[in-house]
C-alpha cells in the first residue's frame, strides 16, 4: 500500500465503465489497484459493464483514475468512464469485489476469444505445475470467451462451464483477487474441468496425443475438436492424405490452411513480413495468407498452383499439445487444419453431430466434453496492397468485438447476403457485427443465421425498429426480412459494398466507388458487379459500368466460365469467322457450332444481362487456358491472378465511352481482340494473364479520373471480391496515386459480402432517419 502524502483530503466517487471490461481480470484489476492505493469502496459486474465506487485521498483516486487507463489487462478496453462524486461512506474499512447484478437491459460487452497466453504456457509446460499438460488451461488473460458464453453478466453460470463445479484449488484461485485466474470463469484443471479424449471406432483413450500422432503418420484424417467447432486435420506431406481429404470433403479446388506449431517452422514455407508475423503471433490468432517459398515441401495438394498459403498458430492449449505430439515425427510440426464440415455446410460444433455428419471423412476425432455455444469459424487475414491488414474472414478471435459509429438512427437490424453471410444490429452508435455464417442457400447455415440473429437479441437486449436487406428479391436473406414483421429498407448490394468502406473511414461523402465482384442485383433487374458509383450513405448514381454482356445460363456461368467467354466471343465474331480452333472449344469438348449457338441465343429466361468484373475474370481465364469449368465462385479469376505473377507488361486496348449524359461504359472488346490474338501467336498465359490487370487496373484508373474531372470528387473508395485479388488492387493503388487521387479499402471487414451488413446499417440509419422525419412532418402537418 502507497503512503499517503500530506494532503488527506477525502472524496468519494462512482464510476461507471463501459468495454471490454467482463471476464478479462478487470474487476481483479481494479481490486489490486485499490488495495495498492489505500482505497476503500466496491466494484461489481452489471448489464452495463462494471460499476466502482472508490473513496480515499484525492491524490489516490486521480492516481487511481489514471492507473485504469495506463494499466488495463490485456483483453480488456475501455471505451467509457462516466464518473461523479458522491457521498462519503465513514465507517468504511475494505475495497470488496461484490456479486454481479443482473439488469434488463444488457450493454456490457462480451469479449472475443483469446488465444493461450504465454503464463499459462509456461505452466503447461512445467512439470511440477498441477496443470501440466492440461488441454485447457486457461486464466483472466486468455482462453474461450465468445463461443461459451450463454448471456450476460459474464459469470461462469452464464456459460458452458456451468456445469464444471471447481475444485477446492481452482476455488481458492477463483476467490483470491490476487490471483491471476481471480473471477476466470472459465477456470479449471485436470481435476475439475473439461476431459479430451481420442475415439476412433470402438477406440477410446483419455491420452489422446500418442494416438493422435500415430493416425495422422498413417494418413488418417482426423476431426479435432476447437474453441469454435471442428477441423479435419491430416498429414500435409502426405500426398495421399491431402486428395483423399479433398475427394471426402467434396472440396476439390480451394487451397486447404495449415497449422504450425511455431513462427520458425512458418518460415521454411513462407516469406513473413514483420507485419504478417505480428498477425499470427496476434491475440485473435487468425489464418493469415502468407506468400509460399518457391522451395516449399509441402504436398501439391495442399495449395496447388496458388501462391499463397493460409497459416495459423496453435491458439488453445489442445492445438499446442497436439503439434507439439508431431515435433519429430514430421518433416516441419504443421498439420493440414481446414474447417470440419461436409462442402457449404457450417463447421461442426457438437461431438455426436461430428460423429454423424463426419463419420464419411474423419477415420478418428480428438473430442472434448466442454459444450460450444456458438459456433465461429477462424478467421482470415492478410497484408493488403496498402500494406495494412484486411480481412477476408471476420470471425473467431474478433467477434463480437463492436464497431463504433457517429451514425445517429433507429436500431436496425442488417441481413447481408447471400453468400459469406453476416448479419448486424445497430443500437445507440455502436454496431454489432456477426460471426462468419456461410451460404444461406444452405440449409443447415440459414437455420444458423437466424439461430445467430436471436443470441445477440438476448445476449444485448437488441430490439431493431428496422430491418435493412439486400435488393435482391431471391436472397433468403430477403425473404427473412420481409417476414419477421418489422418496416423493410431494400438496399442495392454495390451501394451497400461502398458504405461499408465508408463505415470503416468515417466518410460522408461524396466518393467515386469502385465496386467489383462478382454479382449483384441492379435495380434495373440486371447482374451488376463493374461499378463505377458516386456515393453518400444517403444514395448513390450509377456513372459507369462494365458494358453489359449476356450471363448465358444465368447462375450457371458461375461454375463454367466458359460460358462468360462464349459470350463475349459471340459479340466480337460471326458465325463465319468463328474461331472453332481456339484451345477453350478443346477444353469443353462440344462442338464449336452448339457453343455458338447457345452464345447467341437471346432467351431471357436463359440469359440475362451482367456487368460483373468478376465475371470478366472468369472469362478470360477461360480463354488462356486455365479452367473451363470452376469448383467455386472466383476460382478462375483467382487461378488467373496465381498465373500473372509480378511485372511490367503493356496493356491490351480498352474503349470507354459516354452512352449517355454522365454515364459511361468499360468496353473490354478491344482488349479480349488483342487476346485472341495473344493466343493464336502462342504467347504465354502468364503473360497474357499479367498483361490483363495491368488493363483492367489502368482503365479503372483512367475512368476514375474522368468522373473526378467531371463531379470534382477525389475520394476514391474499393469495394467488393474482385478486390481481394492482390495484384490487381496494387496496379490499380499505384494508377490511382499516380493520378492525385485518394483511396480507401476494406480492412475492419471483408472487401468480399462478409462485410455487406456494415454498409447496410449505414445506409439503413440514413434511410430510417429520413422515415422517421417523413412520419414526424406528417403528425405535425396533420395537427397543424
Amino acid at each position: 500500500m502507497e503512503a499517503y502524502p500530506e494532503d488527506r483530503c477525502i472524496e468519494r466517487r462512482h464510476l461507471r465503465i463501459k468495454g471490454f471490461v467482463q471476464g478479462v481480470g478487470f474487476r481483479p484489476f481494479v481490486y489490486r489497484e485499490a488495495q495498492h492505493l489505500g482505497l476503500t469502496g466496491w466494484i461489481y459486474n452489471d448489464h452495463q459493464g462494471v460499476s466502482i465506487e472508490v473513496q480515499g485521498p484525492l491524490w489516490a483516486l486521480e492516481r487511481f483514475h489514471d492507473h485504469l487507463l495506463s494499466k488495463t489487462p490485456p483483453l480488456a478496453r475501455i471505451d467509457q468512464i462516466e464518473e461523479e462524486r458522491v457521498a462519503i461512506l465513514v465507517d468504511e474499512k475494505d475495497f470488496v469485489i461484490q456479486k454481479s447484478l443482473q439488469g434488463k437491459d444488457p450493454a456490457a460487452l462480451v469479449r472475443p476469444d483469446a488465444c493461450v497466453c504465454e503464463e499459462c504456457l509456461e505452466e503447461m509446460h512445467n512439470p511440477k505445475d498441477r496443470r501440466y499438460r492440461y488441454p485447457f488451461i486457461n486464466c483472466t488473460n486468455c482462453g474461450p470467451r465468445y463461443t461459451i458464453i450463454q448471456g450476460v453478466p459474464y459469470d461462469r453460470a452464464m456459460t458452458t462451464m456451468a456445469r464444471f463445479v471447481m475444485c477446492p484449488d481452482c476455488q481458492r484461485e477463483y476467490d483470491d483477487p490476487l490471483d491471476r485466474r481471480f473471477h476466470a470463469q472459465p477456470n479449471a484443471c485436470p481435476q475439475c474441468g473439461p476431459q479430451v479424449y481420442f475415439e476412433r471406432g470402438n477406440e477410446i483413450s483419455q491420452n489422446p496425443f500418442h494416438l493422435w500422432t500415430e493416425a495422422i503418420l498413417s494418413g488418417q484424417i482426423v476431426a479435432v475438436k476447437g474453441l469454435g467447432g471442428y477441423h479435419l486435420a491430416c498429414n500435409p506431406f502426405d500426398d495421399q492424405a491431402v486428395k483423399r481429404l479433398r475427394q471426402l470433403k467434396r472440396r476439390s479446388g480451394k487451397p486447404f490452411a495449415v497449422m504450425s506449431k511455431d513462427l520458425e517452422a512458418v518460415q521454411q514455407l513462407c516469406y513473413v513480413s514483420g507485419k504478417e508475423k505480428a498477425l499470427l503471433e496476434s491475440t485473435e490468432r487468425p489464418i493469415v495468407l502468407l506468400t509460399r517459398l518457391r522451395s516449399g515441401i509441402l504436398s501439391s495438394q495442399v495449395a496447388g498452383l496458388y501462391r499463397t498459403l493460409g497459416v495459423m498458430l496453435p491458439y488453445t492449449p489442445l492445438h499446442v499439445l497436439l503439434l507439439e505430439a508431431l515435433q519429430d515425427a514430421l518433416p516441419l510440426p504443421v498439420v493440414v487444419m481446414t474447417s470440419g464440415n461436409l462442402s457449404d455446410e457450417p463447421i461442426v460444433t457438437d461431438n455426436d453431430e461430428a460423429k454423424d455428419m463426419l463419420k464419411s471423412v474423419a477415420d478418428a476425432f480428438v473430442h472434448h466434453n466442454r459444450p460450444i455455444y456458438i459456433r465461429c469459424d477462424d478467421s482470415i487475414v492478410k497484408i493488403a496492397a496498402d500494406n495494412q491488414p484486411q480481412l477476408l474472414r471476420r470471425s473467431r478471435g474478433y467477434v463480437p468485438d463492436i464497431i463504433e459509429t457517429a451514425l445517429e438512427g433507429p436500431p436496425l437490424l442488417a441481413v447481408g447476403g447471400e453468400l459469406k453471410n453476416t448479419f448486424a444490429f445497430y443500437q445507440q452508435g455502436k454496431v454489432y457485427l456477426s460471426h462468419h455464417l456461410g451460404d444461406l442457400e444452405n440449409m443447415k447455415a440459414y437455420q444458423a443465421f437466424q439461430e445467430g440473429i436471436a443470441h445477440f437479441e438476448r445476449l444485448y437486449h437488441l430490439k431493431a425498429e428496422f430491418v435493412v436487406h439486400d435488393m435482391h428479391p431471391g436472397y433468403l436473406s430477403t425473404t427473412f426480412a420481409e417476414q419477421i414483421g418489422l418496416p423493410t429498407l431494400a438496399v442495392q448490394h454495390h451501394h451497400a459494398h461502398v458504405a461499408s468502406v465508408m463505415m470503416e473511414h468515417h466518410l460522408e461523402g461524396p466518393v467515386i466507388g469502385l465496386a467489383f465482384d462478382g454479382t449483384g442485383y441492379g435495380p434495373d433487374k440486371t447482374i451488376w458487379g463493374g461499378e463505377v458509383l458516386l456515393a453518400t450513405l444517403s444514395g448513390f448514381e450509377r456513372v459507369a459500368s462494365l458494358k453489359p454482356v449476356p450471363m448465358i445460363g444465368g447462375d450457371r456461368a458461375i461454375k463454367e466460365p466458359w460460358r462468360m467467354a462464349s459470350a463475349l466471343l459471340a459479340q466480337i465474331f460471326s458465325r463465319d469467322n468463328y474461331p472453332e480452333d481456339l484451345p477453350l472449344i478443346q477444353k469443353i469438348g462440344a462442338p464449336w457450332w452448339h457453343i455458338d449457338a447457345l452464345a447467341r441465343k437471346v432467351d431471357s429466361s436463359i440469359s440475362i444481362l451482367t456487368s460483373s468484373m468478376g465475371r470478366l475474370f472468369d472469362a478470360v481465364a477461360a480463354l488462356i487456358g486455365l479452367t473451363p469449368f470452376a469448383s467455386y465462385e472466383g476460382e478462375a479469376a483467382i487461378m488467373c491472378e496465381m498465373l500473372a505473377g509480378e511485372g511490367k507488361a503493356s496493356p491490351y486496348p480498352y474503349e470507354i465511352r459516354e452512352e449517355r449524359s454522365g454515364y459511361w461504359q468499360m468496353d473490354p472488346t478491344p482488349l479480349i481482340k488483342d487476346l485472341l490474338a495473344d493466343i493464336f501467336r502462342g504467347e504465354s498465359p502468364s503473360v497474357m494473364a499479367l498483361r490483363f490487370h495491368h488493363t483492367i487496373a489502368e482503365m479503372t484508373a483512367s475512368m476514375a479520373s474522368l468522373v473526378y474531372r467531371h463531379y470534382g470528387i477525389d475520394h476514391v473508395v474499393l469495394s467488393g471480391g474482385v478486390w481481394q485479388n492482390q495484384l490487381l488492387t496494387r496496379l490499380t493503388l499505384d494508377q490511382l496515386h499516380s493520378k492525385g487521387l485518394r483511396t480507401f479499402l476494406n480492412h475492419v471487414v471483408p472487401p468480399n459480402d462478409g462485410g455487406l451488413a456494415l454498409g447496410q446499417i449505414g445506409i439503413g440509419c440514413n434511410m430510417a432517419q429520413g422515415l422517421k422525419s417523413n412520419e414526424l412532418r406528417d403528425v405535425q402537418r396533420r395537427n397543424g
